[in-house]
């Protein structure tokens, strides 16, 4: 917020506009430091998605391309695609199982203080 004020002297106007700026600086910083409740969830949220699609977008690309390679239409592709899913599933838990622990230990910290 910008206050307007009556300043003859250009020195001062200025002081003022810097003073502002630094005030707004360490309101950005304080935000910066705390979490937004929102972001622990985004980031779960994608870490487990690109788990999912990511491996089966290789597998398929694979698959299609082994297909061609050895003329095995669609089983080679299939192969490719059941095991990149399976990859996929056990990352997807292993990551889920990692994130219930840093939960477990937060609720804990919290209650011991």
């Amino acid at each position: 917020m910008r206050q307007i004020l009556k300043i003859k002297d250009k020195k001062a106007l200025v002081y003022c506009f810097m003073n502002e700026d630094k005030n707004e600086n360490k309101k950005d910083a304080n935000r910066k430091k705390t979490k937004s409740w929102w972001e622990p969830a985004l980031i779960l949220f994608s870490k487990l998605s690109l788990w999912i699609v990511i491996p089966v977008l290789i597998g398929v690309m694979i698959g299609k391309w082994l297909d061609k390679a050895f003329h095995t239409e669609p089983w080679l592709f299939l192969a490719s695609v059941g095991i990149a899913f399976i990859f996929s599933m056990f990352r997807l838990v292993k990551d889920a199982e990692d994130e219930y622990k840093k939960i477990d230990e937060e609720e804990k910290k919290g209650k011991k203080k």
